[in-house]
């Protein structure tokens, strides 16, 4: 289990460019195991979640070859219907789709739990009544068997936006006879990617990037070449980091157009962020105000399906919180233990106040310390990774293979702003 040794307190500077985005990698590499001819995906982040589902793929007999620093060719014309490696599939939640490849290809599979980050709760029912929908048949034991003679298009409203569900439901009516509605369908960009690149394979989704999406089902999918976006959340960490250490940094190639409510969200931090052309430049050298609500009301930073503040930066959020001037109150509302590593924070010198498992209140500014902590989850370890570049002193982050699960050589890539990171087995 290697760590990070941080030494803290030094200001960056230079600019670093986002690596795809690993929350689109992740089901638009599930998707090209439904043609029988080869897809080319570029701009691939290489990350552990995506060296284990492309070893999963490879269990299963599709050729996966690397074409280039971030490009992959997916061959599935070998590809059989079999049991999943529940010793992988417990390494990463993204197991989970390819559960709507495989059964719009071969019309059954046998999945074990998903695994991934502990965040709370992470409910499978949507993707079941999706399946359901569309004709399949669940039967839920230690995993999942799903089976369907024949998918058939159907009217869907998810009970919740789930990503995933509507990216296992996306794919699996891409192949099914007949039209299909999917209602109250998550949007984000990593759906689109995934919508996009099924488009490009010759499938017929319609409202993509709303929450209606229709699929006219098309009975095979062929080859494509296809270029994922740049991820908006390394985006916004990159944004965090630059208020955290003090420094001006500037974002190459960002995704400007998937920005706008990460913005808001800094804003209300008192980080400014300016556009120039395709890059953003973030400004951290003077210390951030939190902006006070009208009549000096406590502002607030909450995530929610998109286009809200994404979950996934809510961990970056509290980080960024803590060197800025006032009080803001952080909610989290989708994962339930989110929010836990904040104990590592407070050691650090932080004043947050947990008022309940999705809630923190943070007063700032605080002088950070270094410290010892572990890594929990992907998100969390950025944000502790961030928190420890801004401390005074060293830091150690032990299960450093938990941000590089969602961070491409992260230690390198700021090491050449200045950051003084050093990796230990």
């Amino acid at each position: 289990m290697s760590s990070f040794i941080v030494s803290g307190g030094h200001e960056l500077s230079g600019a670093i460019r986002p690596a795809g985005n690993k929350n689109a990698a992740l089901p638009v590499l599930a998707a090209t195991l439904m043609s029988a001819e080869p897809v080319t995906v570029r701009n691939v982040p290489r990350i552990r979640d995506v060296h284990t589902l492309l070893e999963i793929m490879e269990s299963l007999g599709a050729s996966v070859r690397w074409t280039g620093p971030n490009a992959v060719a997916v061959d599935a014309a070998n590809l059989e219907a079999g049991d999943l490696d529940a010793r992988l599939s417990e390494r990463i939640r993204a197991s989970i789709l390819l559960a709507g490849p495989l059964l719009a290809r071969f019309g059954s599979l046998s999945l074990p739990p998903p695994g991934g980050d502990v965040i709370g709760r992470r409910r499978l029912d949507t993707h079941l009544l999706a399946f359901q929908a569309l004709g399949a048949e669940v039967e839920v034991s230690a995993g999942l068997d799903i089976q369907a003679d024949a998918l058939t298009g159907a009217d869907m409203f998810l009970d919740e936006p789930s990503v995933t569900a509507t990216e296992n439901a996306v794919m699996a009516a891409s192949m099914a006879a007949g039209r299909t509605v999917i209602r109250n369908a998550a949007a984000e960009p990593h759906v689109q990617d995934l919508c996009q690149l099924l488009n490009a394979m010759g499938a017929r989704i319609e409202g993509i990037g709303t929450p209606r999406l229709t699929v006219h089902g098309v009975r095979s999918l062929g080859s494509a070449v296809y270029e994922i976006g740049a991820d908006h959340v390394e985006t916004g960490s990159f944004i965090g980091l630059a208020a955290v250490t003090g420094s001006r940094l500037v974002i190459e190639d960002a995704p400007v157009a998937h920005l706008d409510s990460v913005l808001i969200g800094f804003r209300r931090l008192g980080i400014d962020c300016r556009v120039d052309g395709r890059d953003l430049i973030v400004d951290g050298r003077e210390q951030p105000v939190i902006r006070m609500d009208a009549f000096g009301q406590i502002p607030k930073v909450d995530d929610g399906p998109w286009p809200a503040f994404p979950a996934d930066l809510t961990s970056i959020a509290v980080v960024a919180a803590t060197c800025a001037r006032g009080t803001v109150l952080v909610h989290e509302k989708m994962f339930e233990s989110r929010m836990f590593f904040t104990d590592k924070l407070v050691s650090m010198g932080a004043r947050i106040i947990l008022c309940d498992p999705h809630r923190v209140v943070v007063v700032g500014p605080s002088r950070l310390r270094g410290s010892r902590m572990e890594s929990p989850d992907i998100r969390a370890g950025m944000a502790m990774l961030i928190a420890a570049l801004g401390a005074r002193g060293e830091s150690e982050i032990r299960n450093a293979g938990q941000i590089e699960r969602g961070y491409e050589r992260i230690d390198e890539r700021l090491g050449a702003l200045g950051a003084r990171i050093d990796r230990r087995p």
